[in-house]
């Protein structure tokens, strides 16, 4: 599950492709579970050799149990002989010393040697079971607190993202707002353009006109010098309203990248949502409880 939401959020975009904290809490997790698989590797290890301990000394037990229950019954029917009985007959040679046989302090020595290690082993095999609960126990709780850790680190991220990116939406209907103002701006001077070059044709016309008066006719009268005046004024306002319609254009071109680049950064935002939010939190819900990590469900 860690390497899976590892490998999923590898998907976020630039600029949310980031060592946050997030991943260094999944990779505390990822460290923790390979130490926890190691320690029950060598903790299975442990108790594989101690149930062949156990079945060795039960082996032994049950050979030296079934040798007394032997013995005993052999003595059992000797006791029972007597003169008349008929299964006793002649054994020259039973009453031979056997160099194998044990003395009653060797007999009772081997009994309770027996009896001590398997005693021994059957409380190696109670600490062992205790050691065993314990370690289940521990990484259990050792998991589940770090799966606490992430589920909270991964909410406070989600949390970060969804302020990032209302505040990127306030901008980008702010943005909207400037682009449409800037639009209407601009059909306005395109339009008071319009209307200062047809008063300038006119005038430009009339004055071209009176430049075809013949010979002394062309003189700089009072008709002339205001007609002048007036082309000069036009074409000042036309330069300041030409300026101005340059300027509103770059200022529309300024936040139509601006919108863009809002659009981009949204959109990285609302991806890394969907990948910590609806991947990784989605199938972090089904983490296993602290019974069933311990192995109790």
């Amino acid at each position: 599950m860690v390497m899976d939401h590892m490998q999923c959020r590898e998907r976020r975009q630039h600029p949310d492709l980031v060592r946050d904290h997030v991943e260094m809490e999944l990779l505390k997790e990822a460290e923790l579970i390979r130490n926890i698989q190691q320690l029950l590797k060598r903790t299975i290890l442990q108790a594989v050799d101690q149930i062949r301990l156990n079945q060795e000394h039960k082996e032994t037990c049950e050979r030296d149990w079934s040798d007394k229950v032997e013995a005993y019954n052999i003595d059992e029917t000797c006791s029972r002989y007597h003169s008349q009985s008929i299964e006793v007959q002649l054994h020259p040679h039973s009453a031979a010393f056997e160099e194998s046989a044990s003395t009653p302090e060797t007999w009772a020595q081997f009994t309770q040697d027996n009896l001590l290690r398997a005693e021994r082993e059957r409380q190696a095999s109670a600490n062992l079971r205790t050691l065993i609960d314990a370690i289940l126990r521990d990484t259990a709780e050792d998991l589940r607190l770090q799966c606490d850790a992430v589920n909270l680190a991964i909410a406070s991220r989600c949390e970060e993202l969804e302020d990032a990116r209302h505040k990127l939406q306030y901008h980008l209907q702010k943005t909207l707002r400037e682009i449409t103002d800037r639009e209407q701006q601009i059909a306005v001077l395109k339009q008071a353009i319009k209307d200062k070059e047809a008063p300038l044709q006119v005038a430009q016309s009339r004055l071209y006109q009176r430049s075809q008066r013949p010979n002394v006719e062309l003189c700089r009268d009072a008709a002339q010098l205001r007609l002048l005046s007036e082309v000069e004024e036009l074409n000042l306002s036309l330069s300041l309203l030409r300026e101005k319609l340059q300027e509103a254009q770059q200022a529309l071109h300024n936040l139509e990248d601006t919108r863009m680049c809002l659009e981009k950064d949204i959109a990285v935002k609302t991806n890394s949502l969907f990948i910590d939010r609806q991947k990784c939190m989605a199938h972090r819900t089904r983490y296993p409880t602290v019974l069933q990590l311990a192995g109790y469900q």
